[in-house]
């Protein structure tokens, strides 16, 4: 039972801390990657579709991210939704390929970039909570309900409570990494 518990608070904690590291990703550091931009949703025939499904992203330079769509037609689309990104890129293209130049960020986003960082991460923090509590009222129900003692409610409240401290600290981990890359000029 408290075994149980533990597992599915770990699964759904490490599930925080994966969403976390992937929306550090797409926060726009100085160099270019292709995560950038991977996730964002271009309207397809109607339906908004993630870049990635349909362009080749590329980095062939460190400031330059190259986007060729599979579709010559959708080229209009995906260069709609850069712009309208949150992004703060202008890109342009050759009827081919759309280019995305990454300028060098200046002191001002740098520390922008960093409170949307520790937003994220607090995000990160809340929902690791969230799933600490819903596991010690798990825990507190089979005690009540006599399918644990109350020494396994309290080892496993223990065990929650340092599973608990180990994803907060991976959390703040992700987070001094990607402050480390804004930072860096």
């Amino acid at each position: 039972m408290v075994k149980d518990v533990l597992q599915d608070a770990e699964h759904r904690m490490a599930g925080a801390l994966k969403a976390l590291e992937e929306e550090l990703a797409t926060i726009r550091t100085g160099r270019a990657s292709p995560a950038l931009v991977e996730k964002l949703p271009v309207p397809y025939y109607g339906t908004p579709t993630p870049l990635v499904q349909l362009a080749t992203i590329a980095v062939p330079e460190p400031r330059l991210i190259t986007i060729k769509p599979f579709d010559p037609a959708s080229l209009k689309d995906i260069e709609r939704a850069i712009l309208a990104s949150e992004l703060g890129l202008t890109p342009g293209n050759d009827g081919k390929i759309i280019r995305l130049p990454i300028p060098a960020l200046t002191e001002e986003r740098r520390k922008e970039l960093t409170k949307v960082v520790h937003h994220r991460m607090e995000d990160a923090r809340v929902a690791v909570r969230n799933v600490r509590r819903d596991s010690i009222e798990d825990l507190r129900e089979f005690e009540k309900e006599k399918m644990i003692s109350e020494d396994d409610l309290k080892r496993g409240q223990d065990d929650l409570q340092k599973l608990t401290d180990k994803f907060v600290n991976k959390i703040d981990e992700a987070g001094k990494r990607k402050e480390k890359e804004i930072a860096e000029v």
